[in-house]
């Protein structure tokens, strides 16, 4: 089976907010709500590529420094097993726009679970609530 290396962030605002971002029509997985990130390059760190993503989805920059390791989900799909590290950040230059035709919103940590993930999602909620 084929391995899929993506990282996530759970972006943190100063109400202890979570930004999470619903994926568009067209897209697998469709509707559903995820935290914000995307697929690790060839040669890519799971940090520099989260780096890059945010820039390139949400327009906004951040740090190594800034990217807390939080947890991470190991999901086996029909096609392929993600593997997904998830990190926290507090910190960033910007105002996190939708650039790529995503709604985004921002959740209390008790909210998140009302909100539809993808399976691989959604054991990563209770630990953020509960770290929260």
């Amino acid at each position: 089976m084929k391995m899929v290396l993506v990282s996530a962030v759970a972006l943190i605002d100063v109400d202890g907010r979570v930004l999470l971002a619903q994926r568009p029509e067209g897209k697998t997985m469709a509707g559903l709500w995820e935290f914000p990130g995307g697929k690790v390059e060839s040669g890519e760190t799971p940090e520099a590529a989260l780096i890059r993503e945010l820039q390139e989805e949400l327009g906004i920059d951040t740090w190594a420094s800034c990217l807390a390791p939080l947890t991470f989900a190991s999901h086996s799909y029909e096609d392929f097993h993600l593997l997904m590290p998830l990190y926290a950040c507090r910190k960033w230059n910007g105002t996190p726009r939708a650039r790529e035709g995503q709604t985004l919103a921002w959740v209390r940590a008790g909210d998140l679970k009302s909100y539809p993930m993808p399976e691989a999602d959604k054991p990563l909620v209770p630990i953020l609530r509960d770290w929260l």
